[in-house]
Order: structure tokens, then C-alpha cells, then sequence
């Protein structure tokens, strides 16, 4: 059986010297691991082979029986890390939110990224004093990281 610390030793001695960051390492009891990276400047193709092959060395001189996958992350699966919000900032994200008991799902721009808040602008229709109809508004909604059920990129077709 692989460790999962060990593997993820191996991947943070690989990434160091890189902009490169570990987003997802899986281990399953049939030792199906699954690596995703990720970087603000996209994730090449090259780099994921290369750290590959280094991985399948260093699994082979441990662990005879092992399936590999080394990646970057879905453009569908929820942001697991600050540096994922970074790289999305401007661009239309899903943000599904529980409050009083209720999920409440919000599309819009991620406007801004700190350490403890993100924000997203989104179109809302907005009760307006003197106005009989509610009236079509930016928004802008803030949340810290741990508050949202998830945030994702919002794919459009």
C-alpha cells in the first residue's frame, strides 16, 4: 500500500522550485492515485509528463501495482485553493452558498481575491424606492473562502 504522505512528500520536493501548486492527491485502497496541479499561468501538458515519470520511479522502486494520474485540474470542479481564485479573478465563476437552512446559488464576476474574502459582481434584480418594479443592479457579494459550499468556474457555451 502507498502512503499518502510519502507520495505527497515526493510531489512537494518536485513542485518546489516551481510555480506549480498540488491542488488534489487521491489514494485509493486499490492504489489509484490521482494527481492535479495547478498555476496562475495554466498548466503544461510537458511539465505533467515530466512529473509523470519522475513519480512512476520513484512508485516503482516502493509499490509493484499502482495505476498513475497526473493532471491539472477540471475547468468544472470547485476552486480547493486561494491560488485557483487568483487565477479566475475577472472571469464569471458559480458561487452556492447555505444560509438559514436554504442553498442559494449566485453567478457573476470574481472581482477580488485577499487572503481572507473573495468577491464576485453579479446582476441581480433590486427593490428600488419610488420604482413599482424591481430594477436590474450590479451586486457585489463577499464571502470568506470556508463560507461557500463551493466556488467554480462558471463554463459557458
Amino acid at each position: 500500500m502507498i502512503l499518502k504522505e510519502e507520495l505527497k512528500e515526493w510531489i512537494n520536493v518536485y513542485l518546489k522550485d516551481t510555480d506549480y501548486e498540488l491542488i488534489t492527491l487521491s489514494v485509493s485502497a486499490s492504489n489509484d492515485i490521482l494527481v492535479e496541479v495547478d498555476r496562475l499561468a495554466g498548466v503544461d501538458v510537458d511539465f505533467c509528463a515530466e512529473l509523470n515519470r519522475y513519480l512512476v520511479e520513484k512508485l516503482d522502486a516502493v509499490e509493484p501495482d499502482y495505476s498513475l494520474e497526473v493532471g491539472s485540474v477540471s475547468l468544472t470542479d470547485p476552486f480547493k485553493s486561494k491560488m485557483q481564485y487568483q487565477k479566475n479573478l475577472g472571469h464569471d465563476v458559480e458561487v452556492l452558498v447555505n444560509a438559514e437552512g436554504k442553498s442559494t446559488k449566485y453567478k457573476g464576476q470574481l472581482v477580488s481575491v485577499d487572503e481572507e474574502t473573495f468577491s464576485i459582481d453579479s446582476e441581480e434584480m433590486v427593490a428600488v424606492e419610488g420604482k413599482k418594479r424591481k430594477v436590474k443592479q450590479i451586486v457585489t457579494r463577499t464571502w470568506r473562502y470556508d463560507e461557500p459550499k463551493y466556488v467554480k468556474y462558471d463554463l459557458k457555451f
